[in-house]
């Protein structure tokens, strides 16, 4: 859909974002071979010279019965009742503000079904004001990263996500009818208008969430930035928060439905400034986000 209602500009802008989502794409292949254990690829300098951490397997038979014959099916009742009621909602409700209300029961209810404690460090009132612009740039490691974010934001927001999961019944629905942003990692040219919608939203005062990793982590390291997740926030001069989601990893994996109730950590750092910054600045703006996010998830634990 690069077609004629694209202008000069935004063509010009879609050639950068192409450039910067090709060099992103070999980053994350380097990535995957780091995580398959191949030579050749690096590991990341955010997690050298820290010491191994050896735990305890405390997530026996008794955990993995409890989360497929407990946790899953509860949160699969409450993903489908509350999902229903939603769909409903949105035929009256086309800016998706009854639907995030409905979002944030459901994630209350999966939170406490979980069993899984979130502290959440280095929230200020700066860290939330949302008299300006904001982006709030999350690491991903788990679907459950997404609950956390709706019981512990503490306002409306709208989620960038990947076209992929649309196909997902219910979660994609929800995503289709309440105002989230998708956009095609693989044809940013596809996704002219929710990039323009998008952006009159973060103008008009409603905040983003992105993850700017494009996925989940297959290993439980943060993945290569992909820069054109910052866009949006440049176009609009917002500020980004970084926040780094701790031990979701461990909690919930890619590929296993064995949730293995623990302890996390949500840790917000200081808002990053994009006034008076260009497309041109996006790689710069998306390595500056990624070293706060590094050093807020190295950080020790605090007690």
């Amino acid at each position: 859909m690069c077609g004629a209602g694209a202008s000069r500009e935004e063509m010009r802008e879609l050639e950068i974002l192409n450039k910067i989502a090709t060099t992103a794409e070999l980053e994350k292949e380097r990535a995957e071979l780091r995580s398959a254990g191949q030579p050749g690829a690096t590991v990341p300098t955010w997690s050298e010279g820290r010491p191994a951490v050896h735990t305890v397997n405390r997530h026996g038979w008794l955990s993995r019965l409890r989360s497929y014959f407990i946790l899953a099916p509860l949160i699969w009742a409450y993903t489908i009742i509350l999902g229903t009621v939603s769909l409903i909602c949105s035929i009256f409700d086309r800016d998706g503000r009854i639907q995030h209300k409905f979002a944030r029961l459901w994630s209350r209810l999966v939170m406490k079904t979980i069993l899984s404690p979130v502290k959440v460090t280095g929230m200020t009132n700066d860290s939330f004001d949302n008299s300006n612009p904001r982006v709030y740039a999350v690491t991903h490691a788990s679907a459950l990263d997404i609950p956390i974010l709706y019981v512990y934001l503490p306002f409306q927001f709208r989620i960038i996500f990947k076209s992929e999961l649309l196909a997902y019944p219910f979660v994609g629905w929800h995503l289709r009818r309440s105002g989230q942003v998708c956009i095609n990692q693989q044809n940013p040219a596809a996704s002219i208008g929710a990039i323009k919608s998008a952006l009159r939203s973060l103008r008009g005062g409603m905040p983003l969430v992105i993850f700017p990793e494009g996925g989940r982590t297959r290993d439980g390291q943060i993945q290569p930035f992909l820069p054109g997740a910052f866009f949006l926030a440049i176009k609009a001069q917002a500020d980004i928060v970084p926040i780094a989601l701790v031990d979701t990893f461990n909690l919930l994996p890619m590929n296993t439905y064995h949730i293995k109730c623990q302890p996390l950590e949500m840790r917000v750092g200081e808002p990053i400034s994009t006034a008076g910054l260009t497309v041109q600045d996006t790689e710069a703006v998306s390595s500056k986000v990624k070293t706060a996010i590094e050093a807020l998830h190295s950080a020790s634990r605090t007690t």
